[in-house]
């Protein structure tokens, strides 16, 4: 394949030492290496499944631009091989490989004695300072082509079988969607989420395969070979499994510093500070709508989030909707009329209060009432909460 004409500077590869291998990684490519074989199982790009190789790689996005010959075209499995096998050839790695594309290959290893998980991250969020101590998770490519994966490696010490390799598989996929869902991340944080990630699961091939004469007699035969399945305790094992992926993403996020705030949610509810001003400017009585009116609110919108108490209440009905409107709360329906359920108005009122005094719980009557602007679309919980923000707010705007 041709190479475009471009000096690339050569970057010194980082090495680490596993149990049943070794990790390298340079700026463009991160390849796991054991000269003794992985028996592999996997959903990468490039692979047949259960695999017997001695690579697993994992090229960057911008590597594979680099080397492309046509950049329009939708990268093909033919044409990621020969890339592949362009760089093997060219830092004189052997041996047969499964490998991945992914937009960018940072890092992190965490090790449990005989289980080993590498969490490829790939980001495109940043947290960003707003006001005061609030903080907005933001991308330079915008929320619609931002993505945020994280693809994992979990290499086995042990010489386990293809059927249990199936079913670790399936164990740790189950646990990662169950830890990201437990989450409840916004929603528009959520829809890029893990929609390219990856997994392998790779263990050791039993010792005495590794003998030339056993391969010369007997072949790479993996439904005969002596496997570990039944020197475990498989539960145990299982458990371990799990509690090993959720720890691994839990320090991917850590690493990324990916961590949601009030504002992110309010977004995610298509709630936007613009709007809370409009909504808070539309009651006024004897009162004109200036624009040093309008930044005096955004100021006091802004502080009164920002308040710690404010914002535990916010994040709580928040929650509550939609614990409620997903049925997670057996006793409670948003779709019967609720008579006698009034948590919205006694968030609405407390925040109301708590930002300007009884004068302001009046005026939340009044946004509560007539639920002008986004208070009309927003559920009834939310549409009292915000009610209560949005009056104590400009109550406080008027009096200053």
């Amino acid at each position: 394949m041709a190479k475009k004409n471009k000096n690339i500077k050569e970057i010194k590869s980082i090495k680490n030492k596993l149990l049943n291998g070794e990790l390298i990684k340079n700026e463009d490519v991160l390849y796991i290496n054991n000269p003794n074989y992985f028996l592999t199982f996997s959903d990468l790009e490039i692979s047949d499944g259960i695999d017997i190789i001695e690579n697993i790689m994992v090229l960057s996005d911008d590597y594979i631009s680099f080397n492309r010959q046509n950049e329009d075209e939708t990268l093909t499995d033919v044409e990621l091989m020969e890339i592949t096998e362009e760089y093997k050839e060219n830092k004189a790695i052997d041996g047969g490989y499964i490998c991945q594309s992914f937009d960018k290959i940072d890092y992190i290893i965490n090790s449990y004695n005989d289980i080993t998980v590498i969490t490829v991250i790939s980001n495109d969020l940043e947290v960003q300072e707003f006001f005061n101590e609030l903080k907005v998770v933001n991308s330079w490519k915008g929320f619609n082509n931002a993505k945020v994966d994280f693809g994992q490696i979990i290499l086995l010490n042990h010489a386990f079988s293809p059927k249990l390799l199936i079913q670790l598989y399936k164990t740790a996929i189950k646990q990662k969607t169950k830890f990201f869902e437990s989450l409840h991340l916004p929603i528009h944080i959520n829809n890029i989420l893990n929609n390219e990630d990856f997994l392998v699961i790779a263990s050791n091939l039993p010792e005495e395969t590794l003998n030339q004469d056993y391969i010369m007699e007997i072949g790479l035969d993996i439904t005969n070979m002596e496997y570990e399945d039944d020197n475990i305790d498989l539960d145990e094992f299982i458990e371990r499994i799990e509690d090993a992926v959720v720890i691994s993403c839990e320090d991917a996020l850590e690493k990324i510093n990916l961590k949601m705030g009030i504002l992110d949610y309010l977004v995610s509810k298509g709630i936007l500070i613009g709007d809370l001003i409009e909504v808070g400017t539309s009651l006024l009585e004897d009162v004109e709508a200036s624009d040093e009116l309008k930044e005096k609110l955004e100021n006091q919108l802004l502080k009164s989030i920002s308040d710690r108490n404010i914002n535990a209440l916010l994040m709580g009905a928040i929650r509550m909707e939609e614990d409620i409107q997903k049925g997670r709360v057996r006793e409670i329906s948003l779709n019967e009329k609720l008579i006698h359920f009034y948590p919205d108005e006694l968030i609405g009122a407390t925040i109301a209060n708590q930002i300007a005094g009884t004068k302001a719980i009046l005026n939340f009557r009044r946004y509560s009432k007539n639920k002008p602007g986004i208070l009309y679309g927003l559920g009834p919980i939310l549409s009292n909460t915000f009610a209560g923000l949005i009056a104590g707010s400009i109550t406080k705007t008027l009096e200053e």
